[in-house]
């Protein structure tokens, strides 16, 4: 398994820089130890003209079986010949991936102390890798580095037998890549797009390596036309893990065509929408009423109910009068990318005291979230399908029973403003129904007759004269320490479609 690095130079500025910049020296052969072989880095050329570093990969066949327990690509898990003979030792794939990141580790996060203004700037680069599987043949090879700033992309198919050409073509192409690149995003592209290319991966693929996907994809792979493709095989098509990076994407995606930052899209309602007549996103404006909402309520133990990935409990953890915050949501992953951006594996113990992240439905009771001063939906219930609405209600307003609540929502009128937005359609393809300012008033209205609260309601953005903020925001704050809790069941009757008000609901069942 083998590929070359290569670039050009002068007297002024030397090929052999590469060797700062890879971290090895042109004039010594260096031998590392991996987990399934020995890489071996070496310079055929070294000259102030021309420079060549190769990075030789020999597989330990036994050691990969060993390690893999025969269920790798390389065979069949029932073919016992088949795991140790394959092509494993000579088709570049995972296993040179993972040789790069440990060899050239320094060189792929684009760091030289030696010479930092090289590590930033464009080198003329020739990358050749004389076997590379390609699953989908050398039009998907140009489909995936084509778009990344090459401007010679040539993968050539390696015929099966020279001897026999009337048996065509191998799935294996001789890959020659050629531009003016930085050296790291160079290798970023191979340590990404080599095991895509092989459609297989030699080890187990964990969580983490949504991470290190979203690392070595960072400023190419979010604006990638094969983004799904590369996404689904790098994750080996797991689904749930495949789902977040997409997610996660598409959020920096968005975040850089508006020239945000990241926790300022929210994942809720297209921002990029909310930014282009506002210079404060929506996302941004409805945390501030929450906060400031919070605060006039003097909550300090607070659910935040829908959590997602916690941009609201970070905030509140930023106020030290907010002694206990807990997230709440019924998605894993959400919460692993909450805890993600709260830190909470390098936490100091104290700050740790204050924060829980829980799993759970807001569909069902759960005496974990009762006793707390203030609960927030922000964002929540147009996700739901109306007839489990009623579900929540009694979840949070007659089970949980906190003494504020606090419920966001879009309000649909304000859609109209919104050019970019198709005429009928909701802001998020996940948004089951969209309310009118009457429609929410109405409900919450109802909700607080029969749980003992009383409401009143806070614009969210703009308040247009016409159509109304773009958010509203419900208000409720507990008047009975006993209500009469209602059972769902007998509620679900009230909401009965996303056009058709909850007063027109009682009406039509009276």
């Amino acid at each position: 398994m083998f590929l070359t690095i290569s670039t050009t130079g002068n007297p002024e500025r030397p090929a052999t820089d590469l060797g700062f910049l890879l971290h090895k020296h042109p004039e010594r052969a260096q031998t590392f130890s991996t987990s399934h072989g020995t890489a071996h880095v070496l310079y055929p050329e070294a000259s102030a003209e021309r420079c060549t570093a190769a990075l030789l990969l020999e597989v330990d066949p036994v050691a990969l079986v060993r390690r893999g327990k025969g269920k790798g690509r390389g065979g069949a898990p029932d073919s016992a010949l088949a795991q140790y003979v394959n092509d494993r030792p000579y088709a570049a794939s995972s296993l040179l991936a993972v040789a790069l990141a440990k060899v050239f580790k320094t060189a792929l996060h684009g760091v030289c102390q030696a010479m930092p203004e090289r590590a930033e700037a464009a080198l003329p680069l020739r990358i050749e890798v004389p076997t590379l599987p390609a699953r989908g043949g050398a039009e998907l090879v140009r489909k995936l580095f084509g778009p990344l700033g090459w401007d010679t992309v040539d993968a050539e198919p390696v015929a099966l037998d020279k001897q026999f050409p009337e048996w065509g073509a191998s799935r294996y192409v001789r890959l020659v890549l050629e531009g003016e690149l930085r050296l790291a995003d160079a290798l970023n592209h191979l340590y990404v797009l080599l095991p895509v290319l092989d459609d297989a991966k030699h080890y187990w693929v964990a969580p983490d390596e949504v991470d290190k996907l979203l690392r070595a994809g960072d400023g190419w792979l979010a604006g990638h036309p094969e983004r799904t493709l590369i996404t689904a095989r790098y994750l080996s098509r797991r689904w749930g893990l495949t789902r977040e990076a997409s997610e996660r994407l598409e959020l920096v995606r968005l975040a850089e065509a508006e020239g945000l930052d990241v926790d300022d899209v929210d994942n809720a309602v297209d921002e990029s929408t909310d930014t282009e007549e506002r210079p404060v996103p929506l996302a941004e404006q409805r945390r501030a009423a929450i906060l400031a909402a919070l605060e006039r309520a003097e909550a300090s133990r607070v659910l935040d109910l829908g959590c997602g990935q916690g941009q609201l409990v970070q905030a509140l953890l930023k106020d030290t009068r907010y002694t206990e915050v807990v997230g709440v949501d019924v998605s894993v992953r959400a919460l692993t990318v909450a805890a993600r951006r709260l830190r909470l594996d390098r936490m100091g113990e104290r700050q740790a005291a204050r924060v829980k992240l829980m799993q759970g439905s807001l569909a069902y009771t759960d005496k974990r979230l009762t006793g707390y001063d203030a609960a927030v939906l922000s964002e929540v219930i147009e996700h739901l399908d109306l007839p489990r609405l009623p579900a929540l209600e009694y979840a949070v307003f007659g089970s949980a029973r906190p003494r504020t609540v606090l419920v966001t929502t879009p309000n649909v009128e304000y859609n109209v403003r919104w050019e970019s937005l198709p005429a009928g359609h909701v802001r998020h393809s996940d948004h089951r129904f969209e309310w009118t300012r009457e429609e929410f008033r109405s409900w919450a209205a109802s909700v607080a007759e029969r749980y003992g609260y009383d409401v009143g309601f806070t614009p969210v953005g703009p308040d247009d004269p016409e159509v109304g903020p773009p958010t509203q925001m419900a208000v409720f704050t507990r008047t009975q320490d006993q209500a009469q809790a209602q059972d769902p069941n007998q509620a679900q009757a009230q909401v009965q479609h996303p056009n058709q008000t909850p007063t027109a609901a009682k009406e039509e069942q009276a």
